[in-house]
């Protein structure tokens, strides 16, 4: 088994890409960008993967992970195995391609690269893509959690309220943060949060890749988001989040976990303190 890709390394551009495809038997394409857009344009041999299927979709916390059961049944869908180096990309710039990348850390597999930019980097840089449906060749993956998944629920964030140590990175937009935008019972931010909206990471002048990584750290660094401390991102339904869950990775963050049940479980909850 290969060394697991962590930091930088998890970013790949087109060109490297393009070499890896063709010197990689245990390549998995997956784009989870919408499935017009994949009709219409996907890198070819990419399978595609509907977003929904990686969440519960059940309310009041439509976000949270689906059972072990119904993840494995979705992973094995799209053929993954254990020796697969898993190449996710989609057409908004990383959140539903970070949320897969979350998920797949919370089950241990450890292979994963995303592609900076996802299909609109691809396109741009003249690269070749394939049009309509590519089959997929299941397989017969079973999901386990890993020994230390990447998650933090509802009362472990309450038992952590205020620890210097302990950070909060809400990635839903400045009018949500503050409540006075409301998508739940109630409106503001879990107490202590620090607003650092997904797609503020994004050069939208560089199709959607992700911005200057020295720049990011800085940016996150003056805001209270340190690499060092334990941090923990969040949005309504954690979709936006993972995007910044995966950003936090490839800057290298110690202790990068995501709150799946987010602000439509928090600000569902009447018991909750809140913030605006």
């Amino acid at each position: 088994m290969e060394t697991p890709t962590t930091g930088s390394d998890l970013l790949i551009e087109p060109d490297a890409l393009q070499v890896l495809l063709s010197e990689r038997k245990n390549l998995l394409l997956v784009d989870l960008s919408k499935p017009q857009v994949y009709d219409e344009s996907h890198i070819p041999g990419a399978v595609h993967l509907q977003p929904s299927l990686l969440t519960q979709g059940e309310k009041p916390a439509p976000g949270k992970m689906p059972s072990l059961a119904q993840l494995s049944a979705c992973l094995s869908s799209i053929g993954l195995t254990e020796e697969s180096l898993v190449v996710a990309y989609d057409d908004e710039g990383g959140g539903w391609a970070g949320r897969l990348i979350w998920t797949l850390d919370m089950i241990g597999h450890q292979h994963i690269l995303y592609l900076n930019g996802g299909i609109h980097a691809w396109v741009e840089a003249g690269m070749p893509i394939e049009t309509g449906i590519q089959p997929a060749t299941p397989s017969h993956y079973t999901a386990t959690l890993a020994e230390h998944p990447p998650i933090m629920e509802k009362d472990e964030i309450l038992s952590r309220l205020h620890q210097p140590d302990f950070t909060l990175w809400d990635a839903r937009s400045p009018e949500e943060f503050s409540g006075e935008k409301c998508l739940a019972k109630k409106g503001g931010h879990i107490p202590g949060a620090i607003n650092f909206e997904w797609t503020q990471g994004m050069d939208k002048n560089r199709s959607l890749r992700i911005k200057p990584l020295n720049e990011l750290r800085d940016t996150l660094k003056s805001l209270g988001i340190r690499a060092e401390d334990d941090v923990l991102t969040y949005c309504q339904t954690h979709h936006r989040s993972g995007f910044t869950y995966l950003l936090a990775k490839i800057l290298g963050f110690s202790n990068i976990k995501a709150y799946p049940g987010s602000w439509s479980e928090w600000g569902n909850d009447t018991h909750t303190p809140t913030e605006n």
